[in-house]
């Protein structure tokens, strides 16, 4: 699905002059493209929206223009952005608009602190750049300034960049001075004088759309809506990127663990927007009993395999002799391995009825590891499988690993995880600049653990010299392009790391639990690397939602 040109308005006071702006351009915008409004969050009961869409000239509907409403944004506000993002995707693939017109929330008697942040976060979210209406009246030049700088700062921490400034609320006396005043932010401005505006009322639409356009250059605006900003990737929008890409492959997958409420919800949600297509291992009336109680509505749309299908066992022990003959497979001995949902849905992978298995929930990672290594085995360039998070963080995703399978990894098998790793970034459209971590930066500290990662480095250097890497590097050292400039000065590496290498497993698995509960960064994964078809492990404690990326990470790996 291609996406939509998009911007955002968005206002501190959400009023005195946003709805002109509004208005004006969503007016200006449906004379030169196919255009859609969209409301993140508004009141059910507010009318100004119905205006916007008429303004359209387009057969908008209001249940898909309005994603969310202010009491439920309040409430959870993270629920809500991933409601806000679903929403929107649903708004571009139902009417593909050539540019979408995004308003933010609307005045409210209700205070909210972090209101402004909020809408600035979704705008994030959508990859949506800003417009800022900004309120002269009862401001002074200099406030204004002030004001703009505080709320672009606010849209550029969210992740997103102001593109355009509106001047609202002017007087004839003070226009002028009020557009000189934001003149050092070298920003496309324009001044607009004090218009009421009446949901619903004609002749104050009227006199808003004058007001607009006898004050704003139309060919200015166009052209500064079109130029490109540099957005940042939001965890809710990587999230949602991940089951767009998993929803475009359309694969299969096998869930062995249909016992679990946890696997048949998010099973529920998967089918019912056709990310992928699922096989439940287990039995169909039993599952479907259970999901009946569980309020699910999808789930008939999954494939369901019976472990006692004495038809599948039959080819599955076949397979199983001839895959371990070596290891003395016998007919009872496969027959017995079978029994496990594990196995069982690691060969429906095999004989190529699935193209990737997700289980875990239940099972150990070594019950979920164990048959994909005897099995599916690794890639002829792999010498291990290892384990990766995508970490997203509050404006970029990065990789850590190993995080999940090999304890103490010696230089070659560190070289080839850093290496696999890098691999995955790219799979999520993630440049890689790799660095492979240490307590030393570049010959800082001595001993055989940083001898580990020199090594390392070497060898990653020497089986892909194309890569930007850089080792041992101090996890600082890596991250911040400060820290970078006095301890790595001059490597173009260091400072812009988006792939983290840990010498070994204590210090991968403590530093992505550590960095996701303290920061909020969201954990994806793990996955599992170097294996000839995707087969990935889930936390014992995982949450639906984690379940859910997981499956959709494992589509796109097929």
């Amino acid at each position: 699905m291609s996406l939509t040109t998009s911007f955002t308005i968005l206002s501190p006071e959400s009023a005195n002059g946003r709805n002109v702006v509004a208005y004006g351009l969503v007016n200006l915008l449906s004379h030169h493209k196919k255009t859609a409004v969209f409301r993140p969050i508004a009141c059910r009961h507010e009318q100004f929206t119905n205006d916007l869409i008429e303004a359209t000239g387009n057969d908008l509907s209001l249940d898909n223009v309005r994603a969310t409403c202010p009491k439920e944004a309040r409430q959870d506000s993270d629920k809500a952005r991933g409601t806000i993002v679903s929403a929107y995707y649903h708004l571009l693939s139902t009417y593909t608009p050539e540019i979408t017109v995004i308003i933010g929330t609307d005045k409210s008697k209700i205070a909210d602190p972090t209101l402004f942040s909020l809408n600035a976060e979704i705008a994030a979210d959508l990859k949506s750049p800003v417009v800022l209406a900004v309120c002269s009246i009862g401001r002074t030049a200099k406030q204004l300034l002030e004001t703009v700088k505080a709320h672009i700062k606010a849209v550029q921490q969210a992740g997103s960049a102001v593109v355009a400034l509106f001047i609202t609320g002017c007087t004839e006396d003070n226009l002028d001075e009020m557009k000189e005043a934001v003149l050092p932010l070298d920003l496309p401005a324009w001044s607009i004088p004090a218009v009421s505006i009446e949901a619903g009322n004609t002749e104050d639409l009227g006199n808003a759309l004058q007001a607009f356009n006898s004050n704003v250059d139309s060919d200015a605006i166009l052209s500064a809506l079109a130029c490109p900003a540099a957005l940042s990737e939001t965890p809710c929008s990587f999230q949602f990127g991940l089951l767009t890409k998993a929803q475009e492959t359309r694969k299969t997958i096998v869930l062995p663990e249909g016992e679990d409420d946890r696997i048949i919800r998010s099973a529920d949600f998967l089918l019912s927007r056709s990310i992928v297509d699922l096989i439940i291992v287990g039995e169909r009336d039993e599952i479907l009993a259970r999901g009946k109680k569980l309020g699910l509505l999808n789930l008939d749309h999954a494939k369901f395999q019976s472990m006692n299908d004495e038809t599948m066992l039959e080819t599955m022990a076949s397979k199983l002799c001839e895959l371990r003959a070596k290891k003395g497979m016998t007919e009872e001995k496969a027959r017995l391995a079978l029994k496990d949902a594990s196995y069982f849905g690691t060969m429906l992978v095999v004989l190529e009825l699935a193209d990737g298995l997700v289980s875990g929930a239940i099972n150990s990672t070594a019950n979920t590891v164990r048959p994909a290594l005897q099995l599916i085995k690794t890639k002829p360039n792999a010498s291990i499988v290892s384990g990766a998070f995508l970490m997203c963080f509050r404006d970029h995703v990065a990789v850590f690993a190993d995080c999940a399978i090999n304890l103490n990894p010696n230089p070659e098998q560190l070289a080839d995880i850093a290496a696999q790793s890098a691999e995955t970034a790219r799979a999520f459209g993630i440049d890689p600049k790799v660095g492979l971590l240490s307590y030393s930066t570049l010959g800082s500290g001595k001993g055989p653990d940083v001898d580990l990662v020199e090594e390392a480095t070497s060898i990653l250097h020497e089986k892909e010299p194309d890569l930007p890497v850089v080792g041992p590097i101090q996890f600082d050292a890596a991250w911040s392009p400060e820290v970078a400039a006095s301890k790595a000065k001059g490597n173009p590496v260091a400072g812009h790391v988006n792939v983290f290498i840990f010498p070994n497993l204590s210090a991968g698995n403590i530093a992505y639990k550590a960095v996701q509960r303290s920061s909020g960064a969201v954990a994806v994964g793990p996955i599992l690397q170097g294996l000839n078809k995707p087969v990935n492990d889930l936390s014992r404690g995982a949450l639906v939602e984690d379940i859910i990326n997981t499956v959709a990470l494992t589509a796109i790996s097929a």
